[in-house]
């Protein structure tokens, strides 16, 4: 990088790893980068509302002591000075997490943080607000009773997917390089896709969680970030250990951010367009797949067309989703209940008429489906797939409009199978459609295979097979600035 320019719109155009290495080189400090980035949110935020609280008070205090430990010579660990947002699921110590919801009070202490916040403060990350989310993240798009609608940066007519929506168009906007989300079904790969940035989730267990999801084990933590090699790093940091966590997996043996640059040459690679003709994928979404495709082997990676001997376990994972569901909002007397998502009480009616027997039959489903992928993977390193048949519709919808769908799993056939299986997935831009909309191509490893998935995104970014989508300025569209908007601490 040879222009090293303060200019705010440059600096919130530019890596994590590129603004450590601006720091290191004194060409800016963190609080000018915080400074870009909150002026950043105050343009973007009424068009695309990503955020309901931002803290910019204390964002700029973090800021000036990572500048004078940076001046010093001594930064705190990996990501000292970065600005980086959190979902508004994560606990955070000093701000309410309300988690999209009008039945969670903001009155409290709120003295704790998430495991994967609490590594963010140990190695100096700037956390510059909370990012909106469906309520308790329950559906593939972002809309909420508690903070309206959260749009698309390419097209804030449509929807920037969810349930990490609000962590996508922070990202893409180029409010903060960096984000955490929550996927349970496909909530970082989804919006990763719908706003052309990268979203990875990782190994269950992998990135710590507290306090559990009502939705078990099908949630996980990752990072959504500009690049693979910035999830890399991200992931080394979030990954740390934490005790609250019974379920968490060891740490590692190697940092991902030294593993990710190896390339794609020898690896097998199982290509499934459409899961063996399950899914009828649009032409655009499935040229630019394919394109993706032909670069990996282009790579030097081995392709194979293969699909996975499976059938759609939707059925098995509603089962478990609409469960989880009902026991988030067993404690909830009736006023409470009226105060919820329309969406959200018709899914946990649905889980209240499951049986134990149903929801262990589920279980076994799951199993059977894990058993499945991972005799696949004996023969394959990486599974390739559309990360989702469809590029971005309507704001304000569950489902696009027309399909006769009626609930978001219609539309995300190729994220959730891997909620249930607990494998490592991840979303990586592959092109547009004739709209200027982004579609993502999705890498799929086995389990604890995290390294494979981020070396062939990595690979991609490395080859100039992701496009480069400018970080969009959007413009007013229908129904933009409809959104509650964000809270500033204090007020």
């Amino acid at each position: 990088m040879t222009d090293h320019t303060t200019d705010p719109t440059r600096l919130t155009d530019l890596t994590a790893r590129q603004l450590l290495a601006g720091y290191g080189r004194g060409d800016f400090s963190p609080l000018d980068a915080t400074r870009a980035v909150l002026d950043r949110i105050e343009v973007v935020q009424p068009l695309v509302n990503a955020f309901v609280r931002v803290d910019a008070e204390a964002a700029l205090a973090q800021a000036e002591a990572s500048t004078a430990r940076w001046r010093g010579r001594e930064p705190q660990g990996l990501l000292d000075g970065v600005p980086v947002s959190v979902k508004d699921i994560f606990l955070q110590r000093g701000s309410p997490t309300l988690r999209g919801s009008r039945t969670v009070r903001a009155e409290g202490a709120w003295d704790e943080d998430a495991p994967a916040v609490a590594r963010l403060r140990e190695h100096g990350a700037v956390l510059v607000g909370k990012t909106t989310t469906p309520e308790f993240g329950w559906k593939g798009v972002t809309d909420s009773p508690l903070s309206g609608v959260t749009r698309n940066p390419y097209d804030p007519s449509r929807t920037s997917g969810g349930s990490s929506g609000g962590s996508a168009a922070a990202v893409a906007l180029g409010a903060g390089p960096l984000s955490i989300g929550t996927d349970g079904g496909g909530s970082v790969r989804i919006p990763a896709s719908f706003c052309g940035i990268f979203g990875f989730k990782p190994t269950y267990g992998r990135v710590p969680l507290y306090p559990s999801s009502p939705f078990g084990t099908l949630a996980h933590a990752g990072p959504m970030t500009r690049d693979a090699a910035d999830a890399a790093l991200l992931m080394d940091v979030i990954s740390g250990a934490d005790w609250r966590d019974w379920s968490q997996l060891a740490p590692a043996r190697d940092a991902l951010a030294s593993a990710y640059a190896t390339g794609v040459k020898g690896l097998r690679i199982a290509y499934s367009p459409t899961f063996g003709n399950q899914v009828a994928v649009r032409p655009e979404v499935a040229s630019a797949v394919r394109r993706a495709v032909g670069r990996l082997a282009e790579l030097g990676a081995y392709i194979e067309e293969a699909d996975p001997d499976i059938t759609d376990p939707v059925e098995a994972f509603h089962t478990l989703w609409f469960s989880g569901a009902a026991r988030l909002v067993e404690p909830f007397g009736a006023e409470q209940r009226e105060l919820l998502d329309p969406g959200l009480r018709e899914i946990v009616a649905a889980g209240e008429r499951y049986s134990a027997l149903d929801y262990l039959a589920a279980v076994d489903a799951r199993m059977e489906l894990g058993r499945r992928f991972g005799r696949f993977h004996e023969s394959y390193d990486l599974l390739v797939t559309p990360t989702l048949p469809i590029t971005a519709f309507e704001a304000g919808r569950e489902t696009p409009r027309g399909s006769g769908l009626r609930r978001w799993t219609g539309w995300t056939p190729f994220t959730y199978p891997f909620n249930l299986t607990q494998q490592p997935a991840a979303s990586v831009p592959c092109g547009v459609d004739g709209d200027g909309l982004p579609i993502g191509v999705q890498l799929v490893a086995a389990r604890h295979a995290d390294a494979l998935v981020l070396r062939a995104a990595h690979a991609l970014y490395e080859s100039g097979a992701v496009p480069h989508l400018p970080v969009p300025v959007p413009v007013p569209g229908p129904g933009a600035g409809a959104g509650a908007g964000a809270t500033p601490a204090g007020s």
